[in-house]
Order: C-alpha cells, then structure tokens, then sequence
C-alpha cells in the first residue's frame, strides 16, 4: 500500500500507521479511501487479528479531506449530467458522497476493537475517522487540535460526523460544536468526551494497544440496546427546549445564507429520529446536495484553494531570490505599529520598536505584555513564552537602533509630513537599499516613495486593526517599486502567517476603496429615509459582519469626513456625493460625533452596557420612509452589488490584477458575504448579464454610482465569467 503501513505484532494487534508519500500532512483522497477501505476488511476477516490500532506517522494525524477531490466531483457532475442525465449525475455524488462514510461504518460494526492513536492534529474527514474508532488515545502536545472545520468552507462533515457528535453529546452542544466549526485543544475535547485518554507522547502506541488486550469495546454506545440520546429525544421536553431556540440562534448567526449550516441542523434533527445507519444515509443525502451548491464551490476555491495559493506565493515574482528576515524596524508604536511589533515578535524576528520617546515606545511594547497576559490567562501560552517574545522586542526613541535591520515598516500617524519626516530619519540610517514599508490605507504609495532614497525599494504595507487578529495584508505596489521589494515584502507576510494580497497604486487601493463605498450607501440609505436599524440589521442580513454605520463607527466618523473633503479637493466637486457630505458634515463638524473613540457616532457607547443607535439620528432624516413600504431584497442588492461593482472596476482600471487577490482580499480584509465566495465571485453565482442588468436598474432608481463598467458590460454581451476569463496562471497551465 502506498498511504498506509500494516503491522500485526505477536499478540495479534495490527498497528496500521498512515504515512502519505511526498506530503506533510495526511489527507483524505480516493487512494486513501480505497486503502484504508481493504484494511478495514483486512482487520475483521483475519481470525488471528484481535484489534488495530491506527496511528500517523507524521507529525499530525491529517488534516481532512482533499478538497481538490470534491472539484474534480465537480467536473465529473457536469459530464455525467450532459451525457446521461440529472439522475444518473445525482447519483453519481451521493454514490461517492457517502462512500467514506460506508467505510467508517464497516469499521466500527466490523467485530474487532479500533484505537485511534491520535498523535497530533485531526482534522474534519481525519477526525471523523477517530470518531468512528471504538476508542480515542490522545498524545499529550500542546499543539495538537481537533476539530469538524468544514462549515468554514461551506461544507460539513459528511462521514458521519454530524450523527456521532449529536450522539455523543448534549444536542445544543454537539450543534455549537458542529456550527461552529472549532478547533479544540485536548484538553476541552477530553472535557466534552470526544478524546477518552491522554497519555505521554512515547506511551501512546502502547497504551492503545493495552486497551485492546484490557478493556476492548467492539460496539459503538449507539449500538448497544437500550442507548439513549445525551441530549433526549428530539420529540422531548428537552428536545423542544434545545430545537427551537437552536433555531432561532442560526438564524440569527447565518442569515440563512449558508446552505451547509442549514443543513447540519437538518441532519441532525432528521438523524436523531432514526436507527443511525438511516441517520448516515440521511446525512450523505444532505452531503450531496451542499457539495453541488454555488456556495460550497465558492467558499472552497476563495477560502481553501486561492488562499493557499496566495499562501504559499502565488504572486511572489519567480526570480527573485528567497529572503530570510532576522530583524525588522517599526517605526511608531501606537496601536496599529504596536500590532506590528506583535505579531512580527511572534514570529520570531528582532523587532526595534520606534516613537517619539521612550514612554511612547514602552507603551506600545506594553501592548504586546498585555496580549502575552490574556494569552496565558487562557492557557494558550506560557510565562516563558511571554518572556521570549518581549525579549525580541525593543523600544527605542533612536532610529541609530535601526542599524542591521532587514526591513522598515512605518506604522505612524496618516498623514504625509509625520511619514516623510520619519522616512527621511530611517533612511538616513539604514541607507537606500532597505526595502521601506508604509503602512497606510488611504495615501498613494507612489507620492510617499517620492520622499524616499529610491521608490523601486519603497511599497505599501497595509495592516487591517487589531493586528494580531485581521489575516490579511494588503501590499500595494508605487509605479516605480521593483520586484526585489515585493519579494521582500511577500516573504516577510509569509512569516508572520498572513495572508497577502497584491494591489496597485490609487486612491484608497482596493480594500479602503471598496469597504467605502459600503459605508457610503448605508449614509446614503439613512439620508433618504430609510431607518438606521434597518439598514444595519439588513446589512448583516446581506452577510456582511456588521452594519455600514457600525462599521463607520469603528473606523471612525471624522476619517470618514476627511477622505471625503480630500477626495473633493483632488477631485473636484463631481467625486463626491453631497448628501454624504451633508450627512457626515452634521455629524463632525456641528455634533462632535466622531465615532466609537469618543464614544459618539451613528451610535451611542456608553460606560456601561451594549452600544446603541444614537436617537439623534432621526433628526437629521428629512424624509422618514415607512417600513413596510421598503423593499429588503433591494437594500440588500444595493449594500453587495455596490462593492462588487467597485471591484470590477478595479479590475477594470489594473489596480487589481488577479480574480483570487479580489475575492480573498474581500472576505478577510472587509467581511464580504463569505458564502459568496468574495466580490467577484458573487457576480460570477449571479451571473455577468444578470448582474449588470441589476446594476442597471439600481442605476435607473438611485443614480450612476450603479452604473456598471465597460467591462462588465462586454463580458456580459459575451457571457463570460471572471472566474473564465481572467483564469489564475495555475488553471491555465492545468487545462
């Protein structure tokens, strides 16, 4: 066998260690299946085995399944379906859907005891298969995870997961566990019975196989007679206190827009009224119908496929050299260049941390103290790994401490002369060679470089706040940066572990630019009429994290004011909308409503309790819009299609030039409807030609913001798609 080594020992334990060729990390494909599928009758038909233990023989368990597998179903699907039909190409899916699912259950009904000796992380399809063991050893590794994450890809587990969870567990709990898709440590998922024993790292073998020789259990709890579900019947008095409420919190979480969560509330509702091998067909049935859907498809190649690609390189320039960063300089040490220093310490890199003085720089080295705090308050990290990190770091006012370093990141306040001026310091000691990095989200990059030794080795470095938590980075290219620097600059985001994007030079770049025109349509929906708790309850409705006001809150009301009166002194009186001027003039300059940092904005933030809409709101409302007149559907097009429109016309315009960049950058960078697969891809589910003919309409009704771009208009005369026409290199290659 190619994935799998088998060992029976002399007191007829088989010892079968998974250990896939030419891979890190084992995962789940049609080669594993069929393998691990003539083990599983390998182990049940040979008298003289007694039980088996099944073991990595890597540093993790796996890591899931394939999902370049479930593409390639894709393909399949369509093929089927022009040659022979829907249902010879539905049957097909749900034939292969619940193909692993079949070989779990052949194991756990197959006679003989299985161990899952779980050696480090295990992973949704990896993990199931611990599940479907009659027992679960865990080595003791502070690192190890457990995990269903699939919902985070737009799928679930479909090998039985769904059904052994609820059957394992109190139904709201295996249903937050399940909806969630959390990855646990060992010891919580001893706490919730998912792991039975933890055991020292060289005892782990052996303390399976002592459990088989022991105590063995050839029968699953729900296999037994008389079994009975930790979370009662759903038809309960505990059932209907758990059900509707479970209900109630889906929706209020998802929105309904994510077909795969709906259907882990199907199956497991489904699932627990019937004998379990029902409840497996029943959740192959629901595999089977999400793994086909728009979303799954676009939430895997944006949040799984691209953002790997991105990961590992895709935009690196191929001729440059590899670069290894030991030491970096951060220059301003409030919350966004203290965030820097972070993550950049955790890294492992030398940080120098630079500001004003030396009680400014020891402030933001502070910051790092206090996430190192909760972090151990958690029991996520430990004194010493504190220690160590703040070690890296150190706070200086003087830029001589900048000398040897490999990077400059400037981190200080927006706006130009406080950055030339510390350009102009960092420069006079590490020279022009050092690549310079800006950390800014709405300064052109290209007039910063020219206060610079030399542009080509100057680029932006946009950080999303807080630091620690946003995963992407979006750097973004002057008109004379040189490949050498995003090479640098690349590599440097790779090891810090985030995901980097790469824009060119404009006004607001991509994520900025985009994000605004959001924020603008919620001013412009409040301005006529429409009631600020609507918009922002339909802008969560629309998928997105929060609400255009209360986003605008966050990022701060008087920012919002300042873009808007550059853009018009740049641009001139046509760039801007004056009813948002009017709007966020009222706001700042005659209220003092600044937003969440002064504890006024569109909401209220009081010392004590959840923010709430500021009251005054009304009073700025000329006209005030009945409720029931409005048209929710609409508001929700107007808040998606308006980003996804922006977008295109950044394609359009080559500030962005590669379809995964825009769709990633969208979701992690914004919160862009993650079940849409990111801005492009939600023209691509609509449809080019049906998309602009709604751009359209929204044009007539609300004016030509909505207008769609030559562009788009073209690709929909020829039918195109995004995805078809500005196909990533590595797709063309492959077809």
């Amino acid at each position: 066998m190619a994935n799998f080594k088998f060992d029976v020992d002399a007191e007829g334990i088989a010892l079968i260690t998974w250990d896939m060729p030419g891979k890190t990390m084992n995962v789940i494909d049609t080669s594993v299946m069929a393998e691990l599928d003539t083990l599983v009758d390998k182990v049940a038909a040979d008298a003289a085995i007694k039980g088996a233990v099944v073991t990595s023989g890597k540093d993790t368990f796996g890591g899931g399944a394939d999902l370049t597998m479930l593409e390639k179903q894709r393909t399949d699907y369509m093929t089927i379906l022009k040659a022979k039909g829907e249902e010879a190409a539905n049957q097909m899916v749900f034939e292969f859907s619940r193909r692993l699912s079949l070989i779990y259950r052949k194991l756990e009904t197959s006679g003989k005891p299985w161990v899952a000796a779980l050696n480090g992380t295990a992973m949704g399809g990896c993990f199931e298969l611990a599940l479907a063991c009659h027992h679960r050893i865990a080595a003791d590794n502070p690192k190890t995870r457990l995990g269903l994450p699939e919902i985070k890809v737009g799928l679930f587990p479909g090998a039985g997961g769904t059904q052994r969870i609820a059957r394992m567990m109190a139904t709201a709990d295996a249903l937050q566990f399940l909806l969630k898709g959390d990855q646990i440590r060992l010891d919580r998922a001893k706490t919730m019975k998912l792991v039975d024993t933890i055991v020292p790292a060289a005892d782990l073998v052996s303390a399976a196989k002592t459990w088989i020789k022991t105590a063995p259990k050839v029968k699953q709890p729900w296999d037994v007679d008389g079994f009975k579900l930790p979370g009662g019947p759903v038809w309960s008095k505990m059932g209907m206190m758990t059900w509707p409420a479970a209900n109630a919190l889906y929706r209020k979480e998802t929105q309904d827009n994510y077909p795969a969560a709906r259907a882990i509330m199907s199956s497991v509702f489904e699932g627990l009224q019937v004998p379990f091998d029902t409840a497996l067909r029943i959740e192959s049935r629901y595999f089977a119908k999400i793994v086909r859907s728009p979303e799954a498809a676009a939430m895997i190649r944006s949040l799984f496929v691209s953002m790997q690609e991105l990961n590992k390189g895709a935009r690196r320039p191929a001729s440059q050299p590899q670069t290894s960063l030991r030491k970096i300089g951060v220059i301003g040490a409030g919350l966004m260049g203290a965030g820097i220093a972070y993550v950049s310490a955790q890294a492992g890199l030398e940080v120098v941390l630079i500001d004003r003085d030396q009680e400014a720089a020891d402030k933001g080295k502070a910051y790092s103290a206090n996430l190192m705090a909760g972090q151990i308050k958690r029991g996520r990290a430990k004194q010493d790994d504190a220690d160590a990190l703040l070690a890296r770091i150190t706070p200086t006012p003087d830029y001589n401490a900048l000398k040897g370093v490999d990077l400059v990141i400037e981190a200080v306040f927006e706006d130009r002369k406080v950055k030339a001026e510390a350009t102009a310091k960092a420069q006079a000691v590490v020279g022009d060679t050092i690549v310079f990095g800006s950390n800014t989200s709405t300064l052109p990059i290209t007039s910063l470089a020219e206060q610079s030794k030399d542009p080509k080795n100057f680029i932006g470095i946009h950080f999303f706040s807080p630091v620690d938590k946003m995963m992407l980075v979006e750097i973004i290219m002057g008109e004379k940066t040189a490949d050498p620097a995003l090479a640098v600059a690349l590599d440097y985001v790779r090891a810090i572990r985030k995901t980097p994007i790469v824009v060119n030079d404009s006004r607001g770049f991509y994520t900025s630019r985009v994000v605004g025109t959001y924020i603008r349509e919620g001013h412009l929906m409040l301005t006529e009429g429409v009631p600020a708790a609507m918009i922002e309850n339909v802008g969560r409705m629309a998928g997105m994290p929060v609400g255009p006001l209360s986003l605008n809150d966050e990022v701060a009301v008087d920012l919002a004011w300042k873009i808007l009166k550059a853009t018009e002194a740049d641009l001139g009186a046509k760039a801007i909308d004056p009813r948002q001027k009017s709007l966020l003039e009222e706001m700042v300059e005659k209220r003092g409503r600044y937003g969440r940092k002064n504890a006024k904005g569109f909401y209220d933030y009081p010392q004590s309790g959840p923010k709430r809409l500021w009251p005054g709101l009304a009073e700025l409302q000329k006209e005030k819009l009945d409720p029931d007149t409005i048209d929710v559907a609409e508001l929700k097009h107007r808040l998606l299609a308006i980003q996804a429109l922006e977008t295109a016309r950044c394609f359009e315009e080559g500030v962005l030039t590669d379809v995964r960049e825009a769709d990633v950058g969208s979701i992690l960078g914004f919160g862009y409807a993650p079940y849409s697969g990111g801005t492009l891809s939600y023209i691509d589910m609509m449809g080019t030609k049906s998309f602009v003919a709604l751009c359209e309409r929204l044009a007539q009704k609300y004016g030509e913001r909505f207008a769609p771009n030559k562009l788009l208009v073209e690709m929909a005369q020829k039918g195109e798609s995004f995805y078809g026409r500005f196909a990533p290199k590595r797709q063309k290659q492959a077809a």
